[in-house]
C-alpha cells in the first residue's frame, strides 16, 4: 500500500510511525513532513494546505491511501478534491468537518442529535467560557470566571476575527475520547486526557497541548462514550447528507449528571495522538483504510493495557510567540536510546543538525505497564534532550494512578 500523509507536527510524526509498523505498507511519504517522518518515509515540500498540489503529488506517487492529519486542509477542503479525483482518503469532507470549523454548526448538530452539551449564552456574564467560532490551532477558548477575565477572552477573541459562542462553564472531568467512522459506522479507539494550559497547575493561557496521558483511569467505558455520543453525531450527519469519514474527537466534561460535549474535533489529537498510538494493537493502516473505503465491519483497533505519557517541549515564548529558529536540539538519540519515543514538530535540520523552528517543538513520550511508570519515563527522556530555553511542564499526569 502507498500511502500519503498529509501534515508536518508530532502528530503527524506519530502516525507515521504507527503506519510504518504496517505490512501492507509499501512506500509512506509525506507532505511536507518533518525530520522525524523523514527517518520513515520520504517527505516532499508540498504545503498540508495546498490540495492542487497535493493532487499532483498523489497521482505522481500511485498514492492509494492519503492520511490528513491537521485540521486547516481539512476544512478547507483538500480531501474533497483528492476523492473527486478518485483517491482513497482518511478525512472529512469540509462539509463535514464545519463540526470542528464552526463551533455554533457543531451546537446545532449535537442539538439535533440529541447529545448533550454546555448551554449557550446569550449574553456574556461570569461564569462563563467564550470561545472562537472557527478554527484557532487550540488557542481560542478562554475560562472565565471573573470579570477581567471575560473582558480579556471578549479581546482575545475579537482579534482573531469572526464569531464567537458563549457557553455556561460546565464542571467536572474533562476527557478526550477518539472514534473512527466509515461514515456511517464508529470503532472506539481509546480516551486521553490532555493538559492545555501554559503552567504547572494549569496556569496561564491556554496552547495547543502541552502533554497528554493515556488511559484515564476513572473513564472505565470508552465504548459506552462513543455510543452516547459519537455515534448520534455521525448519524445525524450522515442524515444531512455530509457523512463523516475519519477520526471523530470529542472533547468531553463528565459532569454529575453525565458527559457532555465541550467540543468536537475532525481529525486526531495533538498531543494525544502521541501517547494512543503507542498503545494500539492492530493494523493501523488496515483500519483507515477500510474506513476510507467506507466499511469498518470487519476492522478491529484496541489498545492494549500498557500506558503513556507525553510532555510537550515547546520554545521559550510559546503560546504568545512562536517564533524560535535555529537553535540546536541535543539528546535526540540518547532520549530515543532509553526507551522513549520522540516525535517531531517544530524542527528542520540545518548542516546535519536537528534545529527548533519554534512552537510546539518536540513530544516526548514515555511508555510503561501504568501510568505513573510511563509518565517517570517520560521525564526521564526530557531530561536527556536540551535546546536552550525549552519551555515545559514538570506536571503532566502526576498523581495519575493506574
Amino acid at each position: 500500500m502507498n500511502v500519503l500523509l498529509v501534515g508536518a507536527g508530532a502528530r503527524e510524526h506519530a502516525l507515521a510511525w504507527r503506519l510504518a509498523q504496517s505490512p501492507s505498507l509499501t512506500e509512506l511519504h509525506a507532505a511536507p513532513g518533518n525530520p522525524g517522518i523523514a527517518s520513515l518515509g520520504v517527505c516532499h515540500p508540498v504545503r498540508a494546505d495546498d490540495g492542487d498540489g497535493l493532487l499532483g503529488l498523489a497521482n505522481t506517487l500511485g498514492t492509494e491511501l492519503a492520511v490528513i492529519g491537521p485540521e486547516g486542509p481539512l476544512v478547507a477542503g483538500v480531501a474533497d478534491e483528492l476523492r473527486r479525483n478518485g483517491i482513497a482518503v482518511f478525512g472529512p469532507s469540509a462539509a463535514a468537518a464545519r463540526i470542528e470549523g464552526s463551533k455554533s454548526y457543531a451546537k446545532e448538530v449535537l442539538r439535533a442529535a440529541g447529545v448533550p452539551t454546555a448551554e449557550a449564552l446569550s449574553v456574556a456574564r461570569t461564569p462563563c467560557v467564550v470561545k472562537a467560532d472557527g478554527l484557532a490551532a487550540g488557542k481560542g477558548v478562554f475560562v472565565c470566571r471573573t470579570s477581567d477575565e471575560l473582558e480579556a477572552a471578549l479581546r482575545s477573541v475579537q482579534a482573531l476575527g469572526g464569531g464567537m459562542v458563549i457557553e455556561e462553564l460546565l464542571e467536572g472531568r474533562e476527557v478526550s475520547v477518539f472514534g473512527l467512522s466509515d461514515g456511517h459506522d464508529v470503532l472506539a479507539v481509546a480516551a486521553a486526557q490532555d493538559f492545555k494550559r501554559i503552567g504547572d497547575g494549569d496556569t496561564g493561557p491556554n496552547t495547543g497541548g502541552m502533554g497528554a496521558y493515556s488511559p484515564v483511569p476513572w473513564v472505565d467505558d470508552v465504548d459506552a462514550l462513543i455510543d452516547a455520543v459519537h455515534r448520534p453525531v455521525i448519524a445525524e450527519l450522515a442524515r444531512r447528507g455530509t457523512p463523516f469519514v475519519g477520526c471523530l474527537f470529542a472533547g468531553l466534561m463528565v459532569t454529575d449528571d453525565g458527559p457532555k460535549v465541550l467540543e468536537f474535533n475532525a481529525r486526531f489529537g495533538d498531543p494525544e495522538t502521541q501517547v494512543i498510538m503507542p498503545r494500539l494493537q492492530g493494523d493501523l493502516l488496515d483500519v483507515l483504510l477500510h474506513a476510507a473505503r467506507g466499511d469498518l465491519s470487519r476492522a478491529t483497533v484496541t489498545p492494549n493495557i500498557s500506558s503513556a505519557v507525553t510532555v510537550v517541549l515547546a520554545s521559550p515564548g510559546y503560546p504568545e510567540s512562536s517564533d524560535y529558529a535555529g537553535v540546536t536540539i541535543d539528546g535526540l538519540e540518547a532520549a530515543t536510546a532509553d526507551g522513549a519515543l520522540v516525535f517531531q514538530s517544530g524542527t528542520a535540520v540545518r548542516d546535519g543538525r536537528v534545529v527548533t523552528t519554534g512552537g510546539r517543538i518536540l513530544s516526548v513520550t514515555g511508555t510503561g505497564e501504568t501510568v505513573s511508570e510511563a509518565r517517570a519515563n517520560a521525564y526521564r527522556a526530557v531530561d536527556l534532550v536540551s535546546f536552550e530555553g525549552a519551555r515545559f511542564r514538570r506536571d503532566i499526569a502526576a498523581g495519575v494512578d493506574g
